[in-house]
């Protein structure tokens, strides 16, 4: 059982981890063409769209890995109080599903606003505003001299 769980981890971990460069492409290219403007198109609401799904996805993937396949979570679990004075198990444990949790949050939001703009101007507007925010929460959260 031990061995599949393994398997299990590190499979979750590389989806988790591939749909995170996938991730952050869409946020980079919705905001160019944040930046950029011109008419709101077909091809911006499906970027959206994909931004805020594929973010969902990663989500999915990140949470079951913190409740059932993360052997760090496991630890930070068994003793909180002394995972709280460790900043690794800390980062894992509370500090990167926090700051993930918003830039979801922050990604929906702006989709929702988006959406709801009656002309291009104004969805490119909140596009660059909540996604900006959420990529910018996603970079401070990402483990990079973790990876």
């Amino acid at each position: 059982m031990l061995l599949l769980d393994i398997d299990m981890y590190t499979l979750f971990l590389h989806l988790h981890s591939v749909i995170r460069w996938i991730v952050l492409i869409l946020a980079l290219v919705l905001i160019i063409k944040s930046v950029i403007k011109g008419n709101y198109g077909k091809l911006d609401n499906i970027l959206s769209a994909s931004f805020v799904g594929m973010m969902d996805l990663m989500f999915l993937l990140g949470l079951i890995l913190y409740v059932f396949l993360s052997p760090i979570t496991k630890t930070a679990f068994s003793d909180f109080g002394a995972a709280m004075s460790n900043s690794a198990i800390r980062f894992w444990a509370v500090e990167h599903i926090f700051v993930m949790i918003v830039a979801i949050a922050v990604a929906h939001i702006g989709r929702s606003k988006s959406k709801k703009a009656t002309d291009s101007n104004k969805k490119f507007k909140f596009q660059l505003i909540f996604y900006g925010i959420s990529l910018a929460a996603m970079l401070v959260g990402i483990p990079w001299d973790r990876l």
